[in-house]
């Protein structure tokens, strides 16, 4: 058997456009396993966030399966209940967990969702919500203390890659991958586990701060920048680094290289309180003078229908009597109102007229169950090349800036699979309609380990 025998490169935000097409040819490690094996773009989650991509790409189950439905959840009906939703909130197993019962020896990396971080057949390391190496951050425990000795530094993620910083940014970013590879390394050597999958978040985390020097077709392009090529570079990086991972794995290792979501240019924001203020389905006691967050405001419950929050796609709730404290809408108007909602938002214009794409999802649509609190719509703006804004006070429908720090980028719905193995090279398979939901029915059947009942994805033929 090699060792180990299942490789899986996760490399969070990865855009395939830049890797299968712009810059194929600077990274040599990814051409050739894409040469030799089988890759195409991969259809994200809905939403396309990082939570709960990867939790959805592991085990195989959608946001309203898992009832996680972005960073942030609706904690209680509460109107102000939103909290970060860590790894406790993933209640089915996850790829390594099966393996790990089918006596294969695990180790996982910094896969987001992983905090804090729980038992596996092996090693786990938890992701990036962790808030640093002063708590567990490792089964087993005592792995923690051979990490501070490789590497007294140890990073969970870059610290606040939202500000202006940009030349440390810069530096911390290629630190955090350099570790990430390192320690990869490093457990192959010393622990041989059949199964190794690690995550770098320095590729999300350089796309938003430094897509503005690169593309000419962002709104706010900095030509000329000294920071023009870093996107690039850290490309080139982190494909140095893949090939070196493989030097240290046995020449049979199959090896998948995925990304939970693409990237693209963020071209603006959508006030969406500001919207449902003007159009009379929310009410605030006061106008505020400045930029506030909704939590902030004094907003007249009794008095309003629908709320929103920010972020990379705007969730919309309706304040539900008997669901909500102060509930507004019976459940004979919710449905009508659902539906009139979707069509106004779906008339949403760029600020100079221009058709703005707008897709409005329905939970109970488009997911196979519906745990926890959903939102009552989910909105995605142009496919996500505008983000919501969820501050109120902004005094205008529209924003060129986050309301969460400077940031140049936005998700985009398709990341993207290389597959490689070396004992069955499909030569370039080109690989069309793969969705995220398809990677672990994919491993399981291909190690005919048993797959759990009622997944959501396919067996793709890589």
């Amino acid at each position: 058997m090699p060792t180990p025998r299942l490789l899986i490169i996760g490399l969070d935000c990865m855009e395939p456009s830049l890797v299968f097409d712009q810059w194929r040819s600077d990274l040599p490690n990814l051409s050739r396993l894409m040469a030799q094996g089988s890759y195409g773009r991969l259809e994200s989650s809905i939403p396309a966030i990082t939570v709960p991509a990867w939790s959805c790409m592991m085990t195989g189950r959608d946001p309203g399966e898992l009832g996680i439905y972005g960073f942030r959840n609706r904690r209680d009906r509460g109107y102000h209940s939103m909290g970060i939703s860590n790894g406790t909130a993933v209640k089915f197993p996850r790829l390594w967990d099966i393996l790990g019962e089918a006596g294969w020896q695990v180790a996982a990396l910094s896969v987001p969702g992983t905090s804090p971080p729980y038992a596996v057949n092996g090693s786990l390391v938890s992701c990036f919500l962790t808030p640093g190496t002063d708590v567990a951050f490792t089964h087993p425990p005592e792995l923690a203390e051979t990490i501070r000795a490789w590497m007294p530094d140890f990073m969970m993620d870059v610290p606040n890659f939202r500000s202006d910083e940009k030349d440390r940014i810069l530096s911390n970013l290629f630190q955090l991958c350099d570790q990430r590879f390192t320690l990869a390394e490093k457990l192959i050597i010393q622990d041989q586990p059949d199964f190794l999958m690690l995550v770098d978040m320095g590729v999300d985390r350089i796309h938003h701060a430094f897509w503005k020097p690169m593309d000419p077709k962002h709104p706010q392009y900095e030509p000329n920048s000294p920071f023009q090529n870093a996107i690039h570079d850290y490309y080139v990086h982190v494909d140095q680094r893949v090939g070196e991972l493989l030097n240290v794995c046995d020449d049979d290792t199959a090896v998948l290289v995925v990304s939970d979501h693409g990237a693209q240019p963020l071209m603006g924001g959508i006030c969406i309180n500001e919207w449902l203020i003007k159009n009379g389905y929310l009410t605030l006691k006061a106008e505020p003078i400045e930029p506030l967050s909704l939590d902030k405001v004094d907003v007249d419950w009794g008095q309003t229908r629908v709320w929103g929050a920010g972020g990379y796609y705007a969730r919309i709730f309706l304040n539900v009597k008997g669901r909500e404290p102060e509930g507004t809408v019976s459940m004979t108007d919710y449905e009508p109102l659902r539906h009139e909602l979707a069509e106004k938002l779906a008339q949403l214009t760029t600020p100079t007229g221009a058709p703005l794409n707008i897709k409005v999802f329905r939970p109970q649509q488009i997911y196979q169950k519906v745990r926890g609190r959903a939102p009552d719509l989910i909105v995605y703006f142009d496919d996500l090349a505008w983000r919501s804004v969820g501050s109120v006070g902004i005094g205008d429908l529209y924003t060129v800036e986050n309301d969460t720090g400077p940031d140049d980028a936005n998700h985009a719905p398709f990341g993207l699979m290389i597959f490689h193995d070396p004992r069955s090279p499909k030569q370039g398979q080109v690989l069309e309609g793969a969705q995220l939901y398809d990677i672990l029915p994919t491993m399981l059947s291909r190690y005919q380990v048993e797959t759990p009942k009622g997944l959501r994805g396919k067996v793709l033929d890589v």
